[in-house]
């Protein structure tokens, strides 16, 4: 599926009465199969954050009509949510989040001096030039299996709870010019088993710092190591997220 996430405070249900993705989904979901269903999503997007490979998991009855339901629910729940594509899955133990085996992000930078109103609302807009070889370059010590503490958000523990493994395998992690009509837009892509909390926008927030020379590209890898959240650069905003896909064996 996918979502603009603008209007959304997340994907994940809350349980103060705000507007989610999963609650638009599933009440449009149950309003067509005529009772509960409970939605298992792969990710785990905040608010203000785009999808356009979601995946969502969730048992329905065997007579349900997927091509009749798809239409259905995109008609209450379109233009801002559309769901791509319905399947049955073979294994009745699939779920969208403890199958995968990644989940790929896109983040756009739009690098100019005024503003695109046509990627506004999917980009960071960063006047100053940016050096995109040198962010390119600061992508390398990220690579590999490393505790990404210094870019995640500490989670909230319950008293006497241990804290998690915020260990994760980045698979693929670079920067690219987009070729087209919007004039210096960049697009940074990252594939990893897994991420931790505000992950993806912490190191497109530090990145950002090496493209503009306030930081070196080997600084990522001082960064890294050091596993504390203060020494890695501002967030940057939500809206410039997507996330892009996520894989099954």
């Amino acid at each position: 599926m996918a979502y603009d996430g603008t209007e959304f405070h997340g994907f994940a249900a809350q349980k103060s009465n705000v507007r989610t993705v999963v609650g638009e989904l599933r009440t449009a979901i149950e309003k067509v199969v005529r009772g509960p269903v409970q939605l298992v999503g792969a990710g785990r997007t905040d608010t203000g954050v785009h999808a356009w490979g979601q995946v969502v998991s969730c048992d329905l009855p065997a007579r349900c009509n997927l091509e009749g339901l798809t239409r259905r629910v995109n008609s209450m729940c379109g233009p801002q949510i559309s769901v791509r594509d319905w399947t049955w899955a073979d294994d009745p133990e699939f779920s969208a989040r403890f199958s995968a085996t990644y989940r790929h992000y896109r983040y756009h930078v739009l690098n100019a001096p005024e503003s695109n109103p046509f990627v506004a609302r999917t980009s960071w807009h960063v006047v100053e030039p940016l050096r995109i070889w040198a962010m390119q370059l600061a992508c390398d010590p990220l690579i590999g299996e490393h505790d990404f503490s210094s870019f995640c958000r500490c989670p909230k523990l319950a008293e006497g709870e241990a804290p998690p493994s915020l260990a994760r395998r980045v698979m693929n992690a670079s920067w690219q010019q987009v070729a087209g009509d919007v004039p210096g837009l960049m697009r940074f892509e990252i594939r990893a088993n897994a991420f931790c909390h505000q992950m993806v926008r912490s190191l497109v927030g530090t990145l950002v710092r090496v493209g503009l020379g306030e930081l070196h590209a080997g600084d990522m890898r001082a960064i890294l190591v050091q596993r504390d959240r203060t020494a890695a650069g501002q967030i940057a905003p939500p809206h410039g997220l997507v996330l892009w896909e996520v894989g099954y064996d």
